[in-house]
């Protein structure tokens, strides 16, 4: 069913959500959706440091105590 909207019919559908909706309330909705991905890319990466955090914190010392002095 989808397949067969095509171009005139994807206009169709823009210009009745216009008109529904507005464009002031569209615009304002994009925006929110704008903010939200960006968050949700903050959440991502914060998530990322937080786990490369823990393997440094747990990563043990393995270099022999001979070696150790030499540095």
């Amino acid at each position: 069913m989808l397949n067969n909207i095509g171009l005139p019919g994807l206009l169709l559908i823009a210009i009745v959500v216009l008109v529904l909706f507005g464009r002031g309330k569209i615009s304002s909705l994009m925006g929110e959706v704008g903010k939200g991905i960006t968050s949700f890319k903050k959440g991502i990466s914060e998530g990322n440091e937080e786990i490369e955090k823990e393997k440094l914190e747990n990563a043990r010392n393995v270099t022999p105590e001979e070696e150790k002095d030499k540095v």
